[in-house]
């Protein structure tokens, strides 16, 4: 798991599964995190010259982008692995 160095990242008490392994990424590389490249589809497709007449008009547009897009695992895979 890939982890990008926020406070809330950082525990001496925490204790991970035997399966699991951290990956801390260097300060200030948003382009080394995989779930960055995630949010670039959103934005690039499907926000592209948008306009919309509220907050919550946005806010459920994004919604429904992510609910679309969270349903087709191997989508997902090919954009962040």
């Amino acid at each position: 798991m890939a982890l990008d160095g926020a406070g809330w990242h950082h525990s001496h008490t925490r204790k991970l599964p035997h399966n699991l392994r951290l990956l801390m990424l260097p300060p200030s590389s948003p382009e080394n995190n995989p779930m960055e490249n995630l949010w670039d589809e959103p934005r690039e497709k499907s926000l592209h010259n948008c306009v919309f007449d509220s907050l919550d008009a946005l806010e459920n547009h994004l919604e429904a982008e992510t609910r679309d897009m969270v349903t087709d695992r191997e989508y997902i895979q090919s954009i962040v692995a």
